[in-house]
């Protein structure tokens, strides 16, 4: 028998945490946006009434407002993002334990052999479906195959509240006339090179001569003809966010960018997560490292040895000189991730008398304003304290 993969995939989900959150923003142009009161914040998501006037993730919040004079700007509060994720991966997990996050908004689910629990593929599907949309106020768009790649393009096909079965023997039909761009992976640059090989859709690579295309794109030419044939093997691995020896996040960007104001701005989310993270549990790390995927599916981890620490200034700033130092300036980011490891023993987290010694007493004040911020935001909610001393520009770091 073979296997059956979905890919569940959340629609504009950022501004639909806020709008079930505040139900007075439905029918209504809204976005998320990185800082609501400089021309220069970026959109983060935006709702599908404001996409109407071509409003796109990672666009100048003033280029919006200049297509959409009356749209509503709502400030992330990723503690929201993240708890919303939590409780999508829950109703998923009803279905079946072998889930995979791939980002905050999306998931493959293996379930293979859960017919005979839940009914036919189609039915799981639209059971998933009401359950989010019923029990979180959120929509979302799902992919049936029997591979993780083919799910993923099903998920694409019909949004927002969508459902797509396709198979290998479909890709005929469904996947090849599609152009290149469309196909999950590919980004501008590899489009272009591509085209240059009068490559123009996803049928094309598929009837292309695989080795022309491993001697002019390397291994990611061999896994662009696999790919576009519906050849993938890879298994659902389920990734649970941090174990004893590290804890780390990462999320796969809406749209692959070289932004580095915007990839600033994901760090620092990721930094607040990981810093909380191990406050909570009490866990200082001396090492730090960062992975990311280009848009060629290259992948670079770099890492750091720094003084022990589970502060969010320290593992933002030493997260970004690992970025600036190792960023392929010539390729766009779609995945970025961040970790802290190297934890020492067992850490005191009473106050000793070593924390009046004047060397100590900047750390010990750090760490108490951090965890004080943690408090405020786990009582209060994440936006009623939101960091900008560490977002300067680039040109002032």
């Amino acid at each position: 028998m073979g296997r059956l993969i979905f890919l569940v995939d959340m629609n504009a989900f950022f501004i639909s945490c806020e709008t079930a959150r505040n139900t007075a923003l439905k029918g209504k142009p809204a976005a998320v946006a990185g800082d609501p009161k400089k021309r220069s914040g970026i959109i983060l998501a935006a709702n599908y009434e404001a996409r109407k006037f071509n409003i796109k993730t990672t666009m100048l919040l003033h280029e919006a407002k200049e297509l959409c004079p009356e749209i509503i700007v709502v400030p992330p509060d990723h503690k929201l993002y993240e708890q919303k994720s939590k409780e999508v991966m829950n109703i998923l997990s009803r279905y079946t334990p072998v889930i995979q996050q791939n980002s905050i908004d999306e998931a493959w689910m293996d379930l293979t052999g859960c017919e005979k629990l839940f009914g036919s593929p189609l039915e799981i599907a639209e059971s998933i479906m009401v359950t989010i949309s019923e029990e979180l106020d959120l929509w979302c768009s799902i992919g049936i195959s029997e591979n993780k790649f083919l799910a993923k393009m099903g998920s694409e096909m019909k949004k927002p509240q969508g459902i797509t079965e396709l198979y290998v023997k479909d890709i005929g039909k469904k996947l090849w006339p599609l152009p290149v761009r469309k196909m999950y992976g590919i980004g501008k640059q590899t489009e272009q090179r591509l085209k240059d090989y009068a490559i123009y859709k996803i049928g094309d690579i598929a009837n292309s001569n695989p080795e022309l295309l491993k001697r002019n794109f390397g291994k990611y030419g061999g896994e662009l003809y696999k790919l576009s044939n519906g050849i993938d093997d890879s298994p659902v691995t389920p990734n649970p966010i941090y174990d004893s020896k590290s804890i780390s996040r990462s999320t796969t960007l809406p749209v692959d960018t070289d932004d580095i104001e915007y990839i600033k701005y994901i760090l620092m989310g990721l930094a607040e997560e990981v810093g909380y993270e191990a406050r909570k549990h009490g866990y200082k790390g001396k090492t730090i490292s960062i992975s990311i995927k280009y848009e060629d599916f290259e992948s670079v981890i770099r890492q750091k040895t720094v003084a022990s620490t589970y502060l969010t200034k320290d593992i933002y700033e030493n997260s970004l000189k690992l970025l600036r130092a190792n960023k392929d300036k010539n390729k766009r980011i779609r995945l970025l991730g961040l970790g802290l490891s190297n934890f020492d023993g067992d850490e005191s987290e009473q106050l000793s008398i070593f924390n009046l010694f004047e060397e100590n007493r900047d750390i010990y004040k750090q760490e108490t304003i951090e965890k004080t911020i943690d408090k405020i935001r786990e009582r209060f909610g994440n936006r009623k304290i939101i960091r900008g001393s560490m977002l300067k520009s680039d040109k002032d770091s």
